[in-house]
C-alpha cells in the first residue's frame, strides 16, 4: 500500500495514512467509468416526457374538405402529423433510461477513477477540519494552505456539521458524504480532499460460510 502526508488545516505535517491499492493503486479502466458514469446520468433522467399521437389529440373528426374535385391531395383529419396542432409522428412517450450497472463494475469505475486523482497527485488527507464554528473565510484559508485549487470534492462525515456549512457556500467546491462517494463526481473535480475519518479502507472480506 502507498502511504500519504496528512496534513492540518495549516498544511503543516500531521503524520501519514495508507492509501489501499483496492482503491487508490488500480490501472484505471477507462470503459467500465465511461459506462458506469454514462449510466448514473442516465438513471437520472425522469423519463416522462411525452407527445401526443394523432389518436390522442383532440379534435379533427370531420373530413376538412370533400373527397374529390378541389384539386387538393385527399384528407381524412386535420390531427395528421403534417398539419398544425395534429398529433407528432413518432415523438418521445414516457419510459426508463436505466442501465444496468453490476456492484463490481460500479466498485472498479470508483477505483479507478480515484487512482487516476492519486497518481495525479490530487488527493489530499487532512486529519480534521476543527472548525470551532461555522466560517467560509477559515474554509478558503484551509484549502489555500492545502494547495488546493479549482474544482474540488470534499469528502465529509454527517457528523461534521461544522465542515458543512463552512464549505457549502463555495461555488468551487462540492461536498459528498463519504458514503455516497462515485465516479462521476470524483471524476468532476480536479482535487479530492479526505479527512483521517473519511478516508475509504480495504473492504472486509465476507467470511466463507
Amino acid at each position: 500500500m502507498a502511504s500519504i502526508a496528512v496534513k492540518n488545516v495549516a498544511g503543516a505535517s500531521a503524520g501519514t495514512a495508507e492509501l489501499v491499492d483496492e482503491l487508490f493503486g488500480v490501472q484505471p479502466n477507462v470503459p467500465v467509468m465511461h459506462q458506469v458514469v454514462t449510466g448514473q446520468l442516465a438513471h437520472r433522467r425522469s423519463g416522462t416526457q411525452s407527445t401526443k399521437t394523432r389518436a390522442e389529440v383532440s379534435g379533427g373528426g370531420k373530413k376538412p374538405f370533400r373527397q374529390k374535385g378541389t384539386g387538393g391531395a385527399r384528407q381524412g383529419s386535420t390531427r395528421a402529423p403534417h398539419y398544425t396542432g395534429g398529433g407528432i409522428a413518432l415523438g418521445p412517450k414516457p419510459r426508463s433510461y436505466t442501465k444496468r450497472t453490476p456492484r463490481k463494475m460500479v466498485r472498479l469505475a470508483l477505483a479507478s477513477a480515484l487512482s487516476d486523482r492519486a497518481a495525479a497527485g490530487r488527493v489530499v488527507v487532512v486529519d480534521a477540519w476543527g472548525f470551532g464554528a461555522p466560517s467560509t473565510k477559515e474554509a478558503l484559508k484551509a484549502l489555500a494552505a492545502l494547495g488546493v485549487t479549482g474544482r474540488s470534492l470534499v469528502v465529509v462525515d454527517t457528523a461534521d456539521d461544522t465542515a458543512i456549512r463552512s464549505f457549502r457556500n463555495i461555488p468551487e467546491v462540492q461536498l459528498i458524504l463519504s458514503t455516497e462517494l462515485n465516479a462521476y463526481d470524483v471524476l468532476c473535480n480536479e482535487w479530492i480532499v479526505f479527512t483521517s475519518a473519511t478516508l475509504p479502507a480495504a473492504r472486509k472480506k465476507e467470511e466463507a460460510r
